[in-house]
């Protein structure tokens, strides 16, 4: 236990979760379903090694990903979508992630990161009919290896993604391939993000947002990122706290679908990004987020084991949940399907105003 975690209680656990990646034995795999109920209901957010990506994959992806960061804004700017294309690149303050949520932030469109989305395409099943604004076709920058890098690391969370959720069947005792009849069409999107600005672009003063609080759209996000300080994650107290990875592995948080499925026993919990500010100069820091949400047409309802008194969240699409997040994070309307999400986000917003 580290200094942070005596001091406050706060603690985002390690989990190998090898005896899933290299066919462990039952008994070993219980251990590790129930390591994952245990964060999921407490914390929301997960280390995972053992995933089994190699890390020459890694490498040669956040190599092409510096690449295409360092191209001149303006020629980034040419591989823009529209807003409700979730594809291509965004500029810095062409986005809002509060407004996702239904909440109102004190400046809309003012989170600065940049980022560039690639995701699946309708053209990968051709015997279905998937719409093609959701299931968009992906801008390849004219960057050398860009494409191969990218699609190779894509391909990996995509497989660590699926692992996570025979993990979460384990963990709730559905059965095994529960997961996969709302995923075998997953409307999946690996976001690559930049926090690093060109000196004079923005001048580091008060609030800076690097991205706004927000909590994850689908059903599970694999997250890559530097050990650099910037993610923040609010716990149930109302206190944020500082979150980075440990060597080697994949920070995992669970999604607004999955409380829904889960009638909140397990939390998609609210985080931010305030990256750190040395004599005025905003550090260094790149992510890079796979998330994994579920077909388009799946409906979401509670889970009968997780009813309990009664269900929190009336039943709804994939369709409907993540386009309605999109159109508020990269459009500026308000979620209209967020009430509980944005009363829980105020709730627990107010408790952290005094921890900042």
């Amino acid at each position: 236990m580290d200094d942070m975690t005596a001091a406050t209680g706060f603690d985002v656990p390690i989990i190998d979760i090898t005896p899933y990646t290299r066919n462990g034995d039952a008994a070993d795999r219980a251990v590790v379903a129930a390591q994952i109920d245990d964060a999921a209901a407490s914390v929301g957010f997960i280390q995972i090694v053992g995933h089994g990506i190699p890390a020459a994959v890694i490498d040669e992806f956040t190599a092409v990903m510096d690449d295409f960061f360092a191209l001149p804004l303006e020629l980034k700017k040419s591989y823009r979508t529209p807003p409700e294309i979730n594809r291509g690149y965004a500029p810095p303050k062409s986005e809002s992630l509060s407004l996702s949520l239904g909440v109102e932030p004190a400046a809309r469109m003012n989170d600065f990161f940049e980022a560039f989305n690639v995701g699946v395409e309708a053209a990968e099943y051709p015997h279905l009919s998937l719409p093609a604004d959701q299931y968009a076709a992906n801008t390849w920058p004219a960057v050398e290896h860009f494409r191969a890098a990218v699609s190779a690391y894509f391909g990996e969370a995509r497989r660590v993604a699926h692992t996570l959720t025979r993990i979460f069947a384990d963990a709730l005792d559905l059965p095994a391939d529960f997961f996969e009849g709302f995923t075998d069409h997953s409307l999946d999107v690996l976001r690559m993000n930049n926090y690093a600005l060109a000196p004079g672009e923005i001048t580091p003063a008060g609030e800076l947002t690097g991205m706004g609080e927000h909590t994850d759209y689908g059903i599970v996000t694999v997250l890559w990122a530097d050990q650099v300080d910037g993610l923040q994650v609010l716990d149930r107290r109302g206190e944020w706290h500082d979150v980075s990875p440990a060597e080697g592995a994949l920070l995992v948080n669970l999604g607004d679908l999955m409380a829904r499925w889960t009638n909140e026993r397990w939390m998609s919990t609210l985080h931010r990004v305030k990256p750190p500010i040395v004599d005025g100069t905003v550090q260094r820091r790149r992510s890079a987020a796979y998330f994994h949400d579920g077909n388009i047409d799946a409906t979401i309802t509670t889970l009968p084991s997780c009813v309990g008194a009664g269900s929190r969240y009336s039943p709804i699409t994939v369709g409907e949940h993540i386009g309605a997040k999109l159109a508020g994070s990269r459009a500026g309307r308000s979620n209209p399907y967020a009430t509980r999400d944005a009363d829980r986000v105020r709730q627990a917003m107010g408790r952290g105003m005094g921890q900042q």
